[in-house]
């Protein structure tokens, strides 16, 4: 029932089948070049990410267990899949053998369903914290872990089937890479028990959690927000830094199903329907479509989670430092002059920001009187607002716990 052309290409004595793509070589030129940008794109944001996890590790809540591991997932497919299809693509064909093949399918297939699966999880991780507090607060990062294990152990469970029998393994229709062989339910009663399976546990049923999870959470923030607007002390209060965690998650969710659900479609039109039917192209665009949720996860962390974000912008300023030392000093030396003597007293101006911090616009200077050599910097300390009930304090945040100063998010 395959479109697919072989070619048959000679590897000293043995004999090696090629597939050869069936779409035109323009659109498996987009494909390079597309698989190329998203390559590059991910394997930076991923690597960024886990290295900026790695440097506050010990300050890492529960469910960012799950972003970091969910970055793992998606590094791993950009390493194990897109060396592959980037030349493939290029050459118009498929440029390795049938092992490596079904190393490809196997790998695309046990990432993909971990990052769906890890989704899945934090959705009803960040349902359990916010809409249940009493026994959310008890989530500990040993639970978190051995969740993070579940995950796994779940995606290897339908990413092994096609290897033991239970499914099966094949090139894409397009030909120039490798996933299940959707076609194969139409003379295979295990491979259509299977693909029933994977579509009915690996996607209608994680779909299904991750919109009533986020659905409730949202319910919840609202009321939440409708009791501090009548100084009502709510008895499940919200903390910031879960509510942030998951909002960004709606995103991240959001972003990946999108990315999958035209790839889900097709394979189902193609498993369940008229396989003939399906052109070819539909599949490549579908494909290199849903590769591109590798690079949501870093995009929506490090440019919307403050902890992250801030993490990240310390380490490139002590890189700065470190590659700049020249220009760093001049720098400093520049800020630490007082000109005139119309300095002689202290100026500072600072914003106070929703969240009840303190901003500095710019560092304080303290000048002797008279004096026109150097003076002393000082930074003004932050403050921030501690609410409890209906009466309200400010304490300077260096005064407070590491736990409770990540929660300034």
């Amino acid at each position: 029932m395959k479109s697919l052309v072989y070619s048959p290409c000679k590897m000293g004595n043995a004999s090696e089948v090629t597939f050869v793509s069936t779409i035109a070589k323009e659109y498996d030129f987009l494909l390079g070049t597309a698989y190329t940008i998203f390559g590059v794109f991910s394997l930076m944001g991923n690597t960024i990410l886990l290295l900026v996890a790695y440097r506050k590790k010990s300050s890492l809540k529960p469910a960012e267990f799950f972003i970091v591991n969910l970055s793992i997932s998606d590094l791993g497919m950009t390493i194990s899949l897109f060396p592959l299809a980037i030349p493939s693509a290029f050459s118009h064909r498929w440029l390795f053998t049938e092992t490596i093949c079904s190393y490809y399918a196997f790998c695309g297939v046990l990432f993909g369903l971990c990052s769906l699966s890890n989704l899945t999880v934090l959705s009803s991780v960040c349902w359990f914290k916010v809409c249940c507090p009493n026994y959310g607060n008890k989530f500990s990062s040993s639970h978190a872990l051995l969740l993070v294990v579940g995950v796994w152990c779940y995606s290897a469970i339908f990413a092994v089937g096609p290897l033991s029998g239970w499914g099966q393994y094949g090139s894409e229709p397009y030909g120039t890479a490798c996933c299940i062989d959707w076609y194969a339910p139409y003379h295979s009663q295990p491979a259509m028990s299977y693909i029933i399976c994977l579509f009915f546990f690996c996607y209608i049923v994680p779909c299904t959690i991750i919109f009533l999870s986020y659905a409730y959470i949202l319910m919840t923030v609202r009321g939440s927000q409708q009791a501090v607007q009548q100084h009502v002390s709510p008895q499940n209060k919200i903390v910031n830094a879960q509510t942030l965690i998951a909002k960004l998650s709606v995103a991240v969710c959001i972003g990946f199903l999108v990315a999958w659900s035209p790839y889900a479609a097709v394979s189902m039109w193609a498993a369940f329907v008229n396989p003939n039917m399906v052109p070819p192209v539909a599949f490549a665009f579908a494909a290199i479509f849903a590769k591109s949720s590798t690079l949501y996860n870093p995009m929506v962390y490090l440019g919307f989670k403050p902890n992250f974000r801030k993490s990240l912008c310390r380490d490139v300023a002590k890189c700065k430092r470190a590659l700049c030392p020249c220009l760093c000093r001049s720098e400093a030396a520049q800020k630490s002059t007082c000109h005139s003597s119309q300095h002689s007293k202290e100026e500072c101006h600072s914003t106070r920001l929703s969240n009840g911090l303190h901003e500095s616009h710019r560092t304080c200077r303290h000048c002797p009187d008279g004096s026109k050599g150097p003076c002393t910097d000082t930074t003004p300390q932050r403050t921030a607002m501690i609410l409890t009930g209906s009466t309200h304090s400010e304490v300077v945040v260096s005064q407070l716990s590491n736990e409770m100063q990540s929660d300034f998010l």
